[in-house]
C-alpha cells in the first residue's frame, strides 16, 4: 500500500515536556509500506525543518546518514535511495527537543506515535535503533505488550553483539547517526557501519 505517513501520524501536543511542540515532523512522501523491510529510528528531528531526513540532501541529518551508509558500502545519494532499498527513517519523538535530554515522560507519551507508524509496515525484518531515546521508546512499546524490554539495560558497546527479536524481527541496538558528534567519534562511526552492514544482510538473506 503506498501512503503518506504525515496523513496518518498525528499528535494531540499533551503529556509531553522539553520539545518544541510546533515542528512536528514525520515523514512527508509517499512510501510504500509492503516494501519497506527495516526502519532505522532516530532520535528527534532536527530543530530546523530544512535539516530533516526527508527535506534536503544538503540538511545536516541526511548529510551525516548518508555518510553512515556509505561507510557501510552501500551506494546511496538521496533519502529516495534509501527507501528504495527497503529502509525507512524515522525518530523516536516527533518534534525537535529544546536542550540536550528528552524526559522520560516525554518518550513514553510518542512511543504511542511511534508504535502506530511501526504497524504500517507488515514486512518489517530489522529494527535498528540508533541510540539511547530510540531504544527506549522501543523498550516501552514492547514491554507494554509482552512485560519485558526488548534490550536489556547497559552501553550500547557492550550488548549489541548479542542478537535480540520482537516476533521474530532483528532489534540491533546502534548508535546516533547525526548531529556533529558522527564526524569526530570516529569509534562510533565504525559500529554504525557494522550495524548497517548487518541489518543489510538481513535484509539479503530473506529475500
Amino acid at each position: 500500500m503506498i501512503i503518506k505517513p504525515s496523513n496518518y501520524l498525528q499528535c494531540k501536543k499533551e503529556g509531553c515536556s522539553d520539545i518544541l511542540r510546533d515542528n512536528f515532523m514525520v515523514p512527508d512522501l509517499e512510501v510504500d509500506t509492503e516494501k519497506i523491510k527495516a526502519i532505522m529510528i532516530a532520535e528527534v528531528p532536527p530543530e530546523n525543518p530544512y535539516d530533516y531526513f526527508y527535506a534536503n540532501t544538503d540538511g545536516s541529518y541526511m548529510k551525516t546518514t548518508l555518510q553512515a551508509f556509505r561507510d557501510a558500502g552501500a551506494e546511496v545519494d538521496t533519502i529516495l535511495d534509501i527507501l528504495n532499498m527497503g529502509i525507512y527513517i524515522t525518530t523516536a519523538v516527533k518534534c525537535a527537543k529544546v536542550g540536550y535530554g528528552i524526559p522520560t515522560a516525554t518518550v513514553k507519551y510518542c512511543k504511542d506515535i511511534l508504535a502506530e507508524e511501526l504497524k504500517m509496515f507488515p514486512n518489517l525484518q530489522v529494527y535498528m535503533l540508533m541510540g539511547d531515546v530510540a531504544i527506549k521508546a522501543m523498550n516501552y512499546i514492547v514491554k507494554e505488550e509482552t512485560k519485558k524490554s526488548v534490550i536489556p539495560s547497559g552501553s550500547t558497546y557492550k550488548i549489541r553483539y548479542n542478537n535480540y527479536y520482537y516476533h521474530g524481527k532483528r532489534v540491533i541496538p546502534s548508535y546516533l547517526m547525526t548531529g556533529g558528534n558522527y564526524l569526530i567519534e570516529k569509534s562510533k562511526r565504525v559500529m554504525i557501519a557494522q550495524d548497517i552492514r548487518e541489518m543489510l544482510g538481513i535484509m539479503n538473506d530473506r529475500k
